[in-house]
């Protein structure tokens, strides 16, 4: 649903922000090619394009993290040269993080006047801070319990702390990158309520996002970038979605995926009573059993943080089991290793393919055939065979649509999309019996998205079991056919896709069980 505006701000006021040329290198990476940007006072401003499209480096300029090499920046009909966030903050924009800059053992209270302490008086500038807190929190529906630790704090108070420490120190100004990654839909519902208030009172937000639904619901205009360059720019109200996805990559894209009707056989992999432990100890998955089968997609939703991570690489054989066991049709796979569990037919599409999927200084083809280098089709006699590692190589860029397709490229220097296109091509190469997915298509381009669930997809068609992590629920709901729901370590509720929706799942995914369920 549409948020209408209804701002405050007079019609002679200059804008919010004027970007004239700005441009940027990281050595021989050209991250913004002369981009020219104006956003109006008391709007709100989308800022959309494909990963490395240049968006969070332009964030990062205005907010004073980055200098540009050249060109203008206006700050409310000012000229401004930031050379730190301070410098940011003091011309009154402000800044909310995708991960948050926030102090977990210090308190709400405490982390709003980090920096800003008042001195020697630090008992009079928290007193005074907390009834500013109080007032702001009353004014904007931002209430937090200002004592609590940063850190007891669920992610969508956290973010509420992001956006009133902003506020707190006179941002008119408010840069939002990614803001609904971590919160469940009615957090995201009320996040937009406050973001729609503030701009009714004449603030100024510009919202760095991928997700074209949110753009549409809550703002008054939209740049798209691409390569680094603004390529278009829209009034949200005269656009479409597919226009939108369109410019940001430059070709015609589906944003629809055929999906024909599941019918799931036999139980392929059973999980009975898992329990693991973060890297610190702390337990994160507690107890938990499912069951997948042949030609099914069961998707596994939860707000990040809430165990769905522990649990895949316990599947996966890369996180100790402190109990339970783990059968792939009927065989005892608990104390196997990854290799092992590899081998049997469970494959692993890792959720962060920079750590655990790939080595971005090694070559496309090395990559191509990580964790099968002892496959007979890659070596022989303890050598390895150059030329059917560089022939497989091609052969699933060609089918996976890798670009650009060279085997002896670093992987370093290919797209997120084609890193992930050519991760998802080695480990289904084998006929595997089970695929577990994590964040399939996390910084992922539009074309690539497409290209992906397509392929999720076939596979079940073609009689494999599908463990789907995602924190995209639009991706849970486009995909699954049955929908577990975590929250703190454990499975809160099963949904059959027909009966799923996204307030549903949002509140199990809050720990809110159903009334009846």
């Amino acid at each position: 649903m549409k948020i209408q505006p209804t701002s405050s701000v007079p019609a002679a006021a200059p804008p919010a922000l004027v970007l004239r040329g700005i441009d940027k290198r990281f050595g021989a990476v050209h991250a913004n090619r002369a981009v020219s940007l104006t956003v109006a006072k008391g709007s709100i401003h989308g800022l959309i394009g494909e990963n490395g499209a240049g968006k969070s480096t332009l964030a990062n300029i205005i907010h004073g993290y980055h200098r540009p090499d050249a060109g203008e920046i206006e700050v409310a009909g000012r000229r401004v040269q930031f050379r730190s966030p301070q410098d940011s903050i003091a011309a009154g924009v402000g800044m909310v993080h995708q991960h948050f800059m926030l102090v977990d053992t210090f308190t709400v209270v405490e982390n709003v006047i980090l920096g800003r302490e008042g001195g020697a008086r630090l008992r009079a500038g928290l007193a005074q801070a907390r009834a500013e807190l109080e007032r702001l929190a009353s004014q904007h529906g931002l209430t937090v319990p200002l004592d609590t630790l940063v850190g007891d704090l669920p992610v969508g108070l956290r973010q509420r702390v992001e956006i009133l420490k902003a506020l707190y120190r006179r941002a008119e100004l408010l840069i939002l990158d990614e803001p609904t990654a971590v919160l469940t839909p009615q957090e995201a519902d009320h996040l937009f309520g406050i973001l729609a208030q503030l701009r009714n009172e004449g603030r100024t937000i510009l919202l760095v996002t991928h997700k074209l639904r949110e753009v549409m619901a809550i703002t008054d205009r939209v740049t798209v970038m691409r390569q680094g360059a603004v390529v278009a720019e829209f009034a949200t109200r005269d656009t479409t979605p597919r226009q939108l996805a369109e410019t940001m990559i430059g070709s015609s894209v589906s944003l629809q995926v055929e999906k024909s009707t599941s019918a799931p056989g036999e139980v392929l992999l059973s999980v009975r009573g898992l329990v693991t432990a973060d890297d610190t100890g702390v337990k994160r998955v507690d107890g938990v059993s499912f069951d997948l089968r042949a030609r099914e997609i069961v998707g596994l939703a939860g707000v990040s943080g809430n165990g769905q991570s522990e649990l895949l690489e316990a599947l996966a054989g890369m996180r100790a089991l402190q109990a339970g066991e783990v059968r792939l049709r009927g065989a005892d796979l608990t104390l196997a290793d990854p290799r092992e569990r590899r081998k049997c037919g469970i494959v692993h599409v890792p959720e962060d393919r920079i750590r655990h999927g790939i080595v971005t200084r090694f070559s496309a083809e090395t990559n191509a055939f990580l964790g099968y280098q002892d496959d007979p089709r890659y070596q022989r006699g303890g050598l390895l065979r150059p030329v059917a590692i560089r022939t497989d190589c091609e052969r699933r860029m060609k089918e996976f649509d890798v670009r650009p397709p060279h085997p002896e490229l670093r992987m370093g220097a290919f797209s997120g999309g084609n890193q992930q296109k050519l991760v998802l091509a080695r480990e289904i190469d084998g006929d595997p019996a089970v695929v577990l997915v994590g964040q399939p298509t996390r910084g992922v381009d539009v074309g690539a998205i497409e290209f992906i669930h397509r392929r999720l997809l076939a596979l079940r068609d073609a009689g494999k079991a599908i463990l789907l992590v995602s924190v995209e629920l639009e991706e849970i709901l486009t995909l699954s056919d049955r929908i577990l729901v975590m929250h703190a370590g454990a499975i809160v509720g099963e949904l059959a896709r027909a009966d799923a929706t996204e307030e549903r799942l949002g509140l199990l995914m809050a720990g809110v069980k159903e009334v009846g369920g």
